[in-house]
């Protein structure tokens, strides 16, 4: 039955792992390639990632550049780039479309940093979900006489220490990000 716990934390692991890269996605004053990573492009009949079309390189601190596979669907490419919510036009050099990255206002950065709450947000909520779960399968199992209330007392505890490791693991990602966001 201690299985139930580790299942409990290798779901909550997930869960950062998931908000690191909702992270990962939100604007710091620097090019970063995960920008572009919820970006789909309307290619060869269907819509794809992004990074299944292009290369995505930073030549420069605040460029990006996107170079499609094939050049044929560069025009494709741009167009997505243009519809995306990034705050920068596309500019096109041959078959290599460069993205320059516009100086975050503070009225824009204290925007980043709510959106980075919320997903923080996000992501304690699915952690306590997956805590509350676990705790109604060890609660059943003490019901039903498949454990000992002290084994589930036990395990109980360990649940709660091991939340309570991923909530202050997500405060600590978000507090970084923060930083990050608002650093001039």
């Amino acid at each position: 039955m201690a299985n139930l716990v580790e299942q409990a934390k290798d779901q909550m692991k997930k869960t950062v792992e998931n908000t690191k890269e909702n992270f990962s996605g939100i604007r710091t004053g620097r090019a970063n390639p995960a920008l572009l990573n919820g970006i789909t492009v309307e290619s060869y009949g269907m819509t794809m990632p992004l990074k299944s079309v292009a290369t995505i390189g930073v030549p420069e601190p605040r460029t990006l550049s996107v170079t499609p596979f094939d050049p044929s669907q560069a025009n494709a490419v741009e167009k997505a780039l243009r519809d995306s919510d990034l705050g920068a036009s596309p500019r096109r050099d041959g078959n290599v479309i460069r993205l320059t990255m516009p100086e975050l206002t503070e009225e824009r950065r204290k925007e980043y940093v709510k959106l980075a709450k919320t997903k923080s947000e996000e992501g304690k909520v699915a952690v306590r979900n997956i805590r509350r779960k676990t705790k109604e399968t060890i609660d059943k199992s003490v019901k039903d006489g498949d454990m000992g209330e002290d084994e589930g007392d036990r395990l109980l505890k360990d649940l709660d220490k091991v939340t309570k490791q991923v909530t202050d693991e997500l405060d600590a990602l978000l507090e970084t990000k923060q930083k990050e966001i608002m650093e001039v």
